[in-house]
């Protein structure tokens, strides 16, 4: 295995690992997110209910003392007519300078009394919406978790079934290489049949001479047996 081999795979696994470790960050990063937004949520709306309490307070005691002041002017009313009942008219006069006092006094206090429970039922109504929002929130932050997941496993048997067809390459590559280490094989083979063959050929060849040797020395042998018989 070469150099560049090596460093290609080792390249490889390096941004593998990489690539690994980013995506825990990031799912890891997304979930802290997630919780990390409700959280937040819970902490406006807890400076939204601390911030509007003294408004409400302020709305509730304004709302409370503007009735008393309402209530004392009737009262005082109601002793006018006391007093005119008993004959006694400049009491009830007086009884009737009392209750315009309150009267001017409530009227005075009443647009600061309706301002502020105005802004009360403003901020009551924002806390309730805010808190509905953060309700929806924590169901919805377990669902975009869940949704998340299922995404990156699609994800990632794509890109395995995307890896299985790049392996289809490789098939043929390796497929290849079976290819051409047959046909080395088989030149090894005929290579191996050539030079197997010439010498079984020169070893014919010097056996056809020795018979051929022994022939002629048998027809010596014979001429000379035919001689002594007289032939």
């Amino acid at each position: 295995m070469g150099f560049w081999d090596y460093f290609s795979r080792g390249g490889r696994v390096v941004r593998g690992k990489a690539n690994a470790a980013m995506d825990a960050i990031e799912d890891a990063n997304f979930e802290t997110t997630i919780k990390q937004t409700v959280k937040d949520m819970k902490t406006e709306l807890r400076n939204l209910v601390n911030s509007s309490a003294d408004a409400v307070a302020n709305a509730t005691r304004l709302e409370r003392q503007h009735a008393k002041i309402l209530a004392q002017s009737e009262d005082w009313k109601k002793r006018a007519k006391m007093a005119l009942k008993g004959g006694n008219e400049d009491l009830a006069r007086k009884a009737l300078a009392k209750k315009k006092e309150y009267d001017s006094e409530a009227q005075k206090l009443g647009p600061s009394a309706d301002g502020a429970k105005k802004i009360s039922a403003t901020l009551q109504s924002r806390i309730k919406q805010l808190k509905d929002r953060i309700s929806e929130a924590e169901r919805n932050a377990s669902t975009l978790v869940a949704r998340r997941n299922a995404a990156i496993a699609q994800k990632k048997v794509a890109m395995a079934l995307a890896d299985v067809g790049n392996g289809d390459d490789a098939f043929a590559t390796l497929n290849r290489f079976e290819q051409t280490i047959e046909k080395e094989e088989a030149a090894a083979i005929a290579f191996d049949t050539l030079a197997g063959g010439g010498e079984d050929n020169l070893e014919d060849e010097f056996a056809a001479l020795e018979a051929s040797s022994m022939g002629a020395a048998m027809d010596d042998d014979l001429a000379a047996l035919k001689a002594e018989l007289g032939e």
